[in-house]
């Protein structure tokens, strides 16, 4: 397998196959992503050749594989012909794969049919993991997403309507305290309208400093000390109404770790948040230390 790094999967893909189809993100201007932009992640496409010799010496290799995730973080930016031969290729060497997944950005989707998706879901694509960051479009129009409330769920729609399923990722402390309310409310109820099989919530992280998120801000960014992120997800919480979510808030950038399913577990988990808020020291935390991206 020849890759470009660094390579980034989401943490439930720990034990899958990573199928490097592109490198890099086409849009990549988000002001709070860092991931690609390295000179070597500049975005392109992997030739199908190459990806069905990477495949075949799997296979000649006797190399067992279940699940298969296509990386970069835009793979789902390939037409539906390129990621149909792709996925043809992963079933003729590896016919014993169960899954495959993909990040994938609402624009991706903006010219891909509900029926090509389908298509696509019957040749083993089933699960895409979208970030829609924020369900806020001013939020989202300051970090330089290129995508709206809107955008995000006709894709979210798209996806359900082709009978696959959506992980979707939130970014907790993305508006900082002056957006910090709208954000998390506007969140919930994009994700109400969307449904989604999978939520799940990270905090927003600087390493290489703020600077860049700051100028879309202009420089009314006040990131959220550890009680702001906790009220962000009391009323994230309080505002979602899901029929059967699977809610996972235990990345290692969060301090307090949340497990559950929506709306199942709702009481239980805003119990907890309300706990942190107002008994300090009362519910185990994740030290600095312990955190990361």
């Amino acid at each position: 397998m020849h890759y470009i790094e660094p390579l980034f999967r989401p943490p439930s893909e720990a034990r899958s196959l990573i199928l490097q189809v592109t490198n890099g993100c086409s849009w990549n201007r988000c002001t709070f992503c860092e991931m690609y932009t390295q000179p070597q992640k500049r975005f392109n496409f992997k030739p199908i050749e190459e990806i069905d010799r990477e495949l075949a010496g799997l296979a000649s290799a006797g190399i067992p594989v279940r699940r298969i995730f296509l990386a970069d973080g835009d793979a789902m930016t390939l037409s539906v012909r390129r990621l149909r031969q792709i996925l043809e290729a992963i079933r003729r060497h590896l016919p014993d794969v169960q899954r495959v997944s993909s990040y994938c950005l609402p624009r991706n989707l903006r010219h891909k049919t509900p029926d090509e998706l389908a298509e696509l879901r019957e040749l083993g694509l089933s699960l895409f993991y979208v970030g829609c960051e924020s369900g806020d479009d001013l939020v989202l129009d300051r970090v330089s997403k290129g995508e709206t409330f809107a955008t995000s769920l006709d894709a979210l729609k798209k996806i359900k309507a082709a009978g696959s399923k959506s992980s979707v990722m939130i970014l907790n402390g993305m508006g900082g305290m002056r957006y910090s309310e709208q954000h998390a409310k506007n969140s919930a109820l994009l994700m109400n309208e969307a449904q989604p099989e999978y939520l799940a919530t990270l905090v927003v992280s600087f390493p290489m400093g703020t600077e860049r998120y700051q100028a879309g801000f202009r420089g009314e960014f006040e990131p959220l000390d550890q009680q702001g992120l906790f009220r962000e997800m009391e009323w994230l919480l309080d505002t979602l109404d899901l029929e059967n979510t699977i809610f996972r808030s235990d990345h290692a950038s969060n301090y307090l770790v949340l497990k559950g399913t929506l709306n199942r577990d709702k009481a239980r988990l805003l119990e907890t948040v309300r706990t942190a808020i107002r008994r300090p020291g009362a519910i185990p935390l994740r030290q600095e230390w312990q955190r990361g991206l």
